[in-house]
Order: C-alpha cells, then structure tokens, then sequence
C-alpha cells in the first residue's frame, strides 16, 4: 500500500456533484479552492503534504488546478482526512473572511 493519497480540489468544491468527483457532503463543499489552502490545511492538521501543481484531475482533462500528495498518518482514512480538511477550510475561511 502506498504512504500517501492525492488530494485534487475537485474532491472539497461545491462546484461538482458527487458523481463529477465531490468526495464529501455539499454541506461541508468549499467554492473557490485552491491546492494552497488544502497544502496549508494539512499540514495545520499535522499531515506532510506538498502541491503539486500543473496537475490534473482526470475527469476534467483541461483544467489544470494541481493536486495535493498528502502523506499517510496513522490508520486515518482518505474520506476521514477529507472532512477534516473540509471542517479546517471552513474554519479558516470564517476566521478570515472568505467564503
């Protein structure tokens, strides 16, 4: 089993429906997202993890948002991960502002 998951944006925006990539409830999505925030939000939870832009989501083959290699850490699952990231995205955005 491989160290560690990718993380493309597409996974927390409120822009796809789950059956276009959206990995996590619609209550929790994010608009706006970008690799930056998920590098930030990671490694503020206590995950390695690093961009890796010029990358692209499979299904949506034109755009180029980059993704996130997180590192594994412990027997946290890769949707468990999801919504904590999401649960810290929001929390960071009320914090500054953003929506």
């Amino acid at each position: 089993m491989p160290d560690h998951f990718y993380v493309y944006p597409t996974y927390l925006g409120r822009e796809r429906s789950r059956k276009d990539g959206r990995r996590i409830p619609a209550a929790q999505a994010l608009t706006d997202l970008t690799g930056e925030e998920i590098v930030a939000a990671a490694q503020h939870l206590g995950y390695k993890a690093e961009l890796e832009s010029g990358k692209q989501y499979p299904r949506s083959a034109s755009a180029f948002e980059g993704r996130v290699k997180v590192t594994k850490k412990g027997s946290v699952s890769k949707a468990a991960f999801l919504r904590s990231v999401a649960t810290e995205l929001a929390r960071r955005r009320a914090a500054g502002g953003k929506k």
